[in-house]
């Protein structure tokens, strides 16, 4: 599977420069985990790299001013950290599968003279086949919409070779609002841009709300959750369609899962409206979403996201524990690396919570402590960068635990 081993924010709000993982200039750290998890008190800034990743997707699915401007960012402006003009900026480094070499995405945003939001900078990079040591070379580099692109699966910018020469060429936008990628991606003749392009459109970052769920939908089957989760009974309706033995399967695991529910179903009205139903065991009839508690509802489905027969290549969720019974949160942290860490249809899943239950779970690796530094912008370190916890970890303390009681915050 993909699998993103480091993410670098410049100058988005609070995150003037904060790094995770390792990157291609920063070969010393360690990759981040396949399920990585991010702590931190009310207001250090998980929310905003929350929406860092959430916002990069944007930029891809619509364009970057629209990105800018949607409700909960407020525009540019408020978006670029206080008291700097720089432009805003990712790195993004990942593989595409763990023996494959590495790809660097880096983007750059900025501001033209009237105000409206740009791509100022756009490059992917990647070293030559074989190469063990030295810098990567750019297979695309966009430099306020012109630039160069090198087609086909290695050729790439360097020494001069024949064949780099033939298939190396100019581009230039015509929408500098656009990325380079969701223009050229779309192109045959450039499959390692299409494949990061995909890549980066299948990324998931769950907005589910209980209250969405509880919506009576068209009945229709659908393949795949959304973002908000108010399709929830329409997935089911295709998993019971398409995959009936195995979905029974699902539910029955889920359902053992979820305290206080049996079974689970779903009815079509006569005004082909879909209905969950859920089932308790103390009653004859069965309760409808729209009875069901956010937990229940949040529990089922983040369960079911999990058991998607393809699922996304990487899942962002944000404070996953509100409105759960603190016994499940263990429980579910453990089917997230579960997934994460499987042979099969895994995805690469990233957490912000603050729930110490939830963190119970994880070991000093998946974790990241953000925390506000003296100049009011967001540091973060790993868990297992200290000594004394990860010696704690060792003899059996839970790392929530130690949270809780103050061992990971800054001294």
């Amino acid at each position: 599977m993909p699998l993103i081993e480091g993410f670098r924010v410049q100058n988005y709000r609070a995150l003037r420069d904060v790094t995770l993982g390792k990157l291609s200039a920063q070969q010393q750290s360690d990759p981040l985990t396949p399920f990585t998890v991010v702590i931190g008190k009310n207001g250090v800034g998980k929310s905003t790299l929350f929406d860092a990743f959430g916002f990069v997707a944007d930029c891809l699915s619509q364009d970057v001013e629209t990105a800018c401007d949607l409700k909960q960012r407020g525009g540019f402006e408020r978006l670029r950290s206080l008291g700097t003009t720089e432009s805003i900026r990712f790195e993004i480094y990942y593989r595409e599968a763990p023996q494959e070499r590495p790809i660097t995405y880096e983007l750059a945003i900025s501001q033209d003279g009237f105000g409206r939001p740009f791509v100022e900078s756009e490059v992917l990079k990647q070293r030559r086949k074989n190469q063990k040591r030295g810098r990567p070379f750019p297979f695309l580099s966009l430099q306020h919409g012109k630039g160069m692109v090198w087609a086909g699966e290695e050729a790439v910018e360097g020494e001069s070779h024949s064949e780099e020469d033939r298939v190396k060429e100019s581009v230039e936008l015509t929408d500098l609002r656009q990325l380079g990628i969701a223009t050229l991606g779309t192109l045959k003749e450039h499959p390692r841009i299409k494949r990061f392009r995909d890549f980066l459109k299948g990324w998931y970052l769950s907005y589910f709300h209980p209250d969405a769920a509880r919506g009576l939908p068209s009945a229709g089957p659908q393949k795949h959750l959304n973002v908000h989760g108010d399709n929830i009974g329409n997935v089911v309706q295709f998993m019971e369609r398409e995959h009936p033995e195995r979905f029974q399967s699902i539910l029955k695991r889920i359902a053992a899962k979820i305290p206080g529910v049996t079974s689970i179903d779903t009815k079509v009205t006569d005004d082909k409206r879909v209905l969950l139903r859920f089932n308790d065991g103390a009653f004859g009839d069965p309760f409808f979403a729209q009875q069901m508690s956010d937990g229940t509802l949040k529990a089922f489905a983040y369960l079911l996201l999990l058991e998607d027969p393809e699922p996304p290549p990487f899942i962002c969720i944000e404070e996953p524990e509100n409105g759960l019974y603190h016994k499940l949160l263990e429980t579910l942290a453990r089917e997230f690396r579960s997934h994460a860490t499987g042979k099969r249809n895994a995805s690469q899943i990233f957490v912000t919570t603050h729930q110490p239950y939830f963190v119970d779970a994880l070991s000093p690796q998946e974790v990241w402590i953000l925390e506000k530094g003296d100049d009011g912008y967001s540091v973060v370190r790993r868990a297992s960068d200290l000594e004394d916890v990860k010696n704690l970890v060792a003899e059996g303390l839970p790392l929530g635990g130690l949270w809780y009681s103050d061992y990971l915050d800054a001294r």
